[in-house]
């Protein structure tokens, strides 16, 4: 769905801000890019397919030097390697919600600021509520 022009014009502003504020940060969003996340995408479903298929046909097979599945160990290893691949192209979580609820709190709001934080997760508030114990 494409952006109106307003929208548009928004979204230039807060990139203008962005790079003002601070170059360093912006550069590297930029240089990642924002479909970083989709191309490893297909690449861990198909290992993760491909491991399966290694390691229920290691087993049904009737190849077991030694007495050892060896296929089935190089689908799990297979299997594996996706799982890894899969948690390191992962957007991490914690580094945008840090950046939220970093330093820029304002101390003695400390009930005031939980009530406007309805849109937070469960595990937000109450990292938050965990902080202005330590905090007083």
């Amino acid at each position: 769905m494409p952006l109106s022009e307003h929208e548009q014009r928004m979204l230039d502003e807060i990139e203008s801000a962005l790079y003002a504020d601070d170059p360093k940060f912006a550069s590297s969003v930029r240089k990642t890019g924002g479909t970083g996340g989709r191309r490893p995408a297909g690449l861990v479903v198909i290992l993760g397919l491909v491991g399966v298929a290694l390691l229920v046909g290691g087993l049904a097979l009737d190849f077991k030097p030694g007495g050892f599945p060896v296929l089935s160990l190089v689908g799990f290893l297979v299997m594996f390697a996706a799982g890894v691949l899969a948690m390191r192209s992962a957007p991490s979580k914690r580094s945008s919600s840090t950046g939220s609820a970093g330093g820029a709190r304002v101390p003695g709001t400390g009930k005031a600021s939980s009530k406007g934080a309805e849109g937070q997760s469960y595990s937000s508030r109450m990292e938050d509520r965990f902080r202005r114990r330590f905090e007083q």
